[in-house]
């Protein structure tokens, strides 16, 4: 079982925000897939204030060896805020075909679709 499958949580202020990180991730290989979630409401403590905030969820699938040295830097050059979400789960368990095609396009693989 492929153990580097990870889910990574970005919200962002707005979709068109969402798509360029998406856009960016997927091109540099650094995600295989990103999910855009339209609306999701936030309710969070931000300088003292509660805020209830309409935003867009990123669902990226990506590896974890990627997470902190390329992936974190290249939503940060990216998103807007000061201090955004950006969470990774590990995936504990999935089909396997599509585990080895994270690790495939993310890895530079040019063969996308072969399965082990």
């Amino acid at each position: 079982m492929n153990d580097q499958a990870t889910l990574i949580f970005v919200t962002v202020p707005t979709m068109e925000i969402g798509k360029q990180i998406a856009r960016s991730l997927v091109e540099n290989r650094l995600a295989a897939c990103v999910n855009i979630i339209p609306t999701v409401n936030s309710t969070n403590t931000w300088e003292g204030q509660v805020h209830d905030d309409e935003e867009v969820l990123l669902l990226i699938k990506s590896r974890r060896e990627l997470f902190e040295s390329d992936l974190v830097p290249a939503v940060c050059k990216i998103h807007p805020y000061q201090v955004p979400e950006i969470i990774a789960l590990p995936v504990l368990m999935g089909l396997p075909a599509y585990l080895n095609w994270i690790e495939q396009v993310t890895s530079g693989s040019d063969n996308c679709l072969e399965k082990s």
